[in-house]
C-alpha cells in the first residue's frame, strides 16, 4: 500500500506545506510500513520533496490543471490514489487544500477528518487527534474504511527532514473537458508581500487602527525588517485599503505561524478563529481593553504610530549588531 500527498508548490517548487505533509507522510510511513508519493501539477524542482521523505513524485504536466479546480483536482488524486493502491491520502489545510478535500472524500468513499495535529496514537482503530471547536478544543477521531484521508492543520507537525532517493514521473489523469468548463478562474489576484502567506514563520497583520491605506507603509517595513508575510483584518480588506488575499480570520485565511504580530486589530473573535493557532501572538493596540489582549502572549498598550516606528528602529540595530 501506500500514503499519497497533495503536494502544492509556488514557482514549480514544493512550499511550505508540502514539506509539512511530506514530513507528516515520512513519519507515518514509518508506522505502517508504506511507501511515500506525492501528487503535485506543475512540480519542476522536486528535490526538496525528496529531502522531507517523499520516495516518488507523480507530476500532472497538462496546461488545463495550471490554475487550480477542485473537482478536477480531486478527480486526479483519485485516479493517483486507484493506480498507486494508496489507501491514506494526505491534505494540507491550505484554502485549496480544504477546497478539494471534502470533494476527493466523497468521490472515494472514505473516512475523512480535517484539522489533524498529530500522528496517530493507533493504527488500529486508526486514531488521529484534530482541532475543534474553532481551535479552542481537541477531540479525538477513529477513522473507520478501508480508505483515509487527513488534512493536516497548518504549523502543527513542523519540518522533518529524512532525505531519501526519490523520483519523479508524469501522471496523466483522465479529466473530461467539462469539468473544467463548470468553474472557470477569471482572475488571479497575488498576495503583494514577498513572503507567502501560508508559508510565513512571522507575519505582521494589521487592523483599522492604522486609520487608512496610507499608513501601511510602516506595516511593509516592519514585515521586511523581519522577513514576515503581511496581513489584515477582515474590515480592512472589506474597505480595500489591502487585497483580500491578506484577510486572515474564520472567512478569510487561517494561519498558524510562528509569530503573529496584531497591530490595530481589536481581535473580535472571528479574527481569533483564524488566528489563534499561532505559536506566539504579539498585540500592539492603543486600547488597553482590547480583546486580543486575552488571547495574546505579548502585550504592547501603545499608539501604533509611536510603537511600530520605534519597533522597526531596535530591530534594524539589533540586526546591524548581529
Amino acid at each position: 500500500m501506500a500514503i499519497l500527498i497533495f503536494a502544492e508548490h509556488q514557482n514549480g517548487k514544493p512550499n511550505k506545506t508540502a514539506k509539512e505533509l511530506a514530513s507528516y507522510a515520512a513519519a507515518l510511513a514509518e508506522q505502517t510500513g508504506d511507501q511515500t508519493l506525492a501528487l503535485g501539477f506543475g512540480i519542476t524542482e522536486p528535490g526538496e520533496l525528496y529531502q522531507y521523505g517523499i520516495q516518488k513524485v507523480l507530476n500532472v504536466d497538462d496546461a488545463r490543471f495550471g490554475t487550480f479546480n477542485a473537482m478536477a483536482y480531486a478527480q486526479a488524486l483519485q485516479q493517483a490514489a486507484a493506480q498507486t493502491g494508496a489507501n491514506l491520502i494526505i491534505t494540507g489545510q491550505s484554502a485549496d487544500g480544504m477546497y478539494l478535500t471534502p470533494l476527493l472524500a466523497g468521490l472515494m468513499k472514505a473516512a475523512y477528518v480535517s484539522q489533524v495535529i498529530s500522528l496517530p496514537e493507533s493504527t488500529d482503530p486508526f486514531t488521529v487527534k484534530r482541532k475543534s471547536f474553532s481551535n479552542k478544543a481537541i477531540a479525538t477521531v477513529a477513522l473507520k474504511g478501508d480508505v483515509k484521508i487527513l488534512n493536516i492543520a497548518k504549523n502543527s507537525f513542523g519540518l522533518k527532514e529524512k532525505a531519501v532517493d526519490g523520483s519523479m514521473e508524469t501522471f496523466q489523469p483522465q479529466v473530461d473537458d467539462a469539468v473544467f468548463e463548470d468553474i472557470k478562474s477569471v482572475k488571479v489576484e497575488k498576495a503583494t508581500g514577498k513572503v507567502p502567506l501560508g508559508d510565513a514563520e512571522i507575519i505582521v497583520s494589521a487592523g483599522r487602527g492604522l486609520k487608512g491605506p496610507e499608513n501601511w507603509g510602516m506595516i511593509e517595513e516592519l514585515a521586511e525588517v523581519l522577513g514576515a508575510a503581511t496581513a489584515c483584518s477582515k474590515p480592512v480588506a472589506d474597505m480595500g485599503w489591502r487585497p483580500h488575499t491578506e484577510h486572515v480570520g474564520q472567512t478569510g485565511k487561517q494561519v498558524a505561524p510562528n509569530l503573529y504580530i496584531a497591530i490595530g486589530i481589536s481581535g473580535a473573535i472571528q479574527h481569533l478563529a483564524g488566528v489563534n493557532s499561532s505559536k506566539n501572538i504579539l498585540v500592539i493596540n492603543i486600547d488597553p481593553e482590547a480583546p486580543f489582549f486575552k488571547a495574546a502572549d505579548y502585550g504592547v498598550v501603545g499608539d501604533a504610530f509611536e510603537v511600530v516606528p520605534k519597533l522597526i528602529e531596535k530591530l534594524k540595530a539589533f540586526k546591524a549588531e548581529h
